[in-house]
């Protein structure tokens, strides 16, 4: 071979590893840029995560979120309203919830969990009052 053959070829492969190299460097550049993203949003969600354990533990603990959800808070809000206690057919009526047996039961599974958390209690069988708060 002919020396400038020998060098045509390092030139060519010189073009290629640069070329090569600039497109790594550019997806390194792109995929450090997205694991800060990623890196951000895991702190924000653990932040996120921490301050919502501390905020359900001043009134329920953080075994059972779901009694700080809508329906649980709709079904307390009812409660509240009524001191004598209801069953849970009425308040499936209260909350404009077709009162079927599968959504009666329903209810009163909640209202049978607020009971177990000391939320609610059921001095009579099927009626469910507030726990009055001790002042």
């Amino acid at each position: 071979m002919h020396l400038a053959t020998i060098l045509d070829l390092i030139t060519e492969r010189e073009t290629t590893a640069a070329t090569t190299a600039g497109q790594l460097r550019e997806q390194i550049s792109l995929l450090s840029a997205e694991l800060t993203r990623i890196d951000r949003e895991l702190a924000d969600l653990a932040t996120t995560r921490s301050t919502l354990h501390e905020l359900a533990a001043t009134e329920f603990t953080t075994d059972d979120p779901t009694i700080i959800s809508a329906a649980y808070q709709q079904i307390l809000t009812i409660l509240r309203t009524a001191p004598d206690g209801m069953r849970a057919k009425d308040i499936c009526l209260a909350l404009g919830i077709e009162p079927l047996p599968k959504h009666v039961e329903g209810t009163r599974a909640k209202l049978k969990r607020l009971v177990s958390r000391e939320i609610l209690t059921e001095d009579k069988p099927g009626i469910f009052t507030m726990i009055q708060k001790r002042t």
